[in-house]
This record gives C-alpha cells, sequence and structure tokens, in this order.
C-alpha cells in the first residue's frame, strides 16, 4: 500500500520551496542586474581608424555600443521589487516582465559581442570620412559578463513564474480591505455651548435637532 502524504509535511515541504526559491531569486535577480550594469560601462570593442597621421586607436564602451541591457537590467530590478508588491495575476504579470527583461538583455549583449556600429561611427569622425569603417576589430568579454547578468535575471524570473505564488506579499496594512468601514458617531452638540453650535452647522447638521437630556 502507498502512504499517503500527510498534509502537514505538504505544507512545510511547499513553505521550504517557496523560502529557498525566494532566497535564490533575489540573489540571481539583484546580482545580474548588478553585473549587466556594470558590464555595459566597460569597454567592449576596440579598433583602429586610418587618419593622416597614421592608424588611430579607437574604443567603445558597452553603453555606446548598446543602452539595452542597462535599461533592461533597470526594469527587471524594479520588476523584481514589484513581485512582492502584487498578487495573483498581477505577480505572475510582474515575474514574466522579469523573465522577458532577462531574455532581452542576454540577446542585446549577445548581439553587441560582435557590433561594430560604433567604432564604425568614431572612425567616420576622426578621418573626416563618412565612408571610413573601423579596422583590426576586437571584443572583450564584457559583452558576455553581461549575458551572464542578464541569465541570472531570466533564473530569477523563471523562479518568480514557478514559486511566485508561494512567496509573502507586502503587509495588508497597505492594503486596503474589502470591510465596511465604521460610520462616524456625530459629536453631541451641547446648545449652551456656542463653540459647540457653530461646529455642528459647519458640518451640516442642525444643532437644534438634538433631543435634550
Amino acid at each position: 500500500m502507498t502512504a499517503v502524504p500527510h498534509p502537514r509535511s505538504e505544507a512545510a515541504g511547499s513553505a521550504r520551496a517557496g523560502r529557498m526559491s525566494l532566497a535564490v531569486a533575489l540573489l540571481a535577480g539583484a546580482l545580474g542586474a548588478a553585473v549587466a550594469l556594470l558590464a555595459t560601462r566597460q569597454q567592449w570593442s576596440e579598433g583602429t581608424a586610418t587618419v593622416a597621421g597614421g592608424p588611430f586607436p579607437l574604443t567603445a564602451k558597452g553603453s555606446e555600443v548598446t543602452g539595452v541591457p542597462a535599461a533592461l537590467a533597470i526594469v527587471g530590478l524594479a520588476a523584481l521589487v514589484a513581485v512582492f508588491a502584487v498578487r495573483r495575476a498581477g505577480r505572475l504579470a510582474v515575474s514574466a516582465l522579469l523573465t522577458l527583461c532577462g531574455v532581452g538583455t542576454v540577446a542585446a549583449a549577445l548581439s553587441g559581442a560582435s557590433d561594430s556600429s560604433a567604432l564604425d561611427e568614431k572612425a567616420a569622425q576622426a578621418s573626416g570620412d563618412t565612408a571610413a569603417t573601423v579596422e583590426a576589430l576586437t571584443h572583450t568579454a564584457w559583452p558576455y559578463a553581461a549575458a551572464v547578468g542578464g541569465a541570472l535575471i531570466l533564473l530569477a524570473g523563471l523562479l518568480a513564474l514557478r514559486y511566485g505564488r508561494l512567496w509573502p506579499a507586502m503587509s495588508g496594512r497597505y492594503e486596503r480591505s474589502g470591510a465596511p468601514r465604521p460610520r462616524r458617531t456625530a459629536p453631541v452638540v451641547d446648545p449652551d455651548r456656542p463653540e459647540d453650535v457653530w461646529k455642528a452647522l459647519d458640518r451640516g447638521e442642525d444643532p437644534t435637532g438634538t433631543e435634550p437630556a
């Protein structure tokens, strides 16, 4: 006979999986965004342009090659935080956005690893010839580092899609509950106190309608 799993053990297993996936997603998402942002500030490619004085060295940073990885890393980091502010369908949508940010970061970084347009533009400016292109083009490893950062963001998104329903949400005290709000009782108006009468009139109440004690 097969043993039926105890509901309490299943709940404990789900809670453990939720905590573990949450920790990994937070670490992967934050680290991935940091790596992608750092990589885009580094040198991605170098080459030379032919000018009157001879070969002129040129370099291009990741942000000059493409701004997509940095922008998606920032959006992905914001989405990772926003996961905890929404529930149900909203959490699923934000998790999907986080996943797409990871995919886009990887694709843009790998595309920039062989891109020469930024250096071609610099070569045209340095030589004064709009048709000039960069020569002896080489690339560094930083585009691939940005791709690794995007892969970590992608991992965080996939974990959010799979286990996000088990993660905690923002405290309920910041949300509007569906319970009816308690009715405010009108303060007792003392007809012998003029200030009470004026306050009642300001509230749109009839102070003469109060029953005498």
